[in-house]
C-alpha cells in the first residue's frame, strides 16, 4: 500500500513537472537555505543535500531519493544548473524544461 502512494506521488510531481512548463518552478535546497549557486545540484546532493521544486504560488514538494533518481532518469539537465538555498530563491534560475525529441511535436 505504501509503495502504491509512493508512485503516486512521484506520479503527481512528474505530471506537474511536464505539464505545466510555462509556471517558473525553482529547485531549492531545502537543507542548506544560505546557498548562493557555489556548486550545482549534483554535487550537492551527493554530499546528502535536500531539495525540493517550489512554483510560482509558492506550493512546495520536497523531493525523495526516488523521486530525484526518476527525475534524473526524465531531466537530467535539472541536476547541472546551480544549487540556491530558499533564502536565495529570487536567484534561482527556473527548473529546465524536459528536453523532447525532433519529430515528436
Amino acid at each position: 500500500m505504501r509503495s502504491k502512494l509512493v508512485m503516486g506521488l512521484v506520479l503527481a510531481v512528474m505530471v506537474g513537472l511536464v505539464a505545466t512548463p510555462a509556471l517558473a518552478d525553482k529547485l531549492l535546497c531545502v537543507s542548506k537555505k544560505a546557498l548562493k549557486g557555489e556548486m550545482s545540484v549534483s554535487q550537492c546532493l551527493a554530499k546528502g543535500e535536500r531539495f525540493a521544486i517550489v512554483d510560482d504560488s509558492g506550493i512546495v514538494f520536497i523531493l525523495t531519493p526516488e523521486e530525484v533518481e526518476l527525475t534524473k532518469a526524465f531531466n537530467p539537465k535539472v541536476f547541472e544548473t546551480r544549487a540556491f538555498g530558499i533564502q536565495y530563491q529570487k536567484l534561482a534560475p527556473e527548473v529546465a524544461p524536459m528536453a523532447v525529441p525532433k519529430g515528436t511535436n
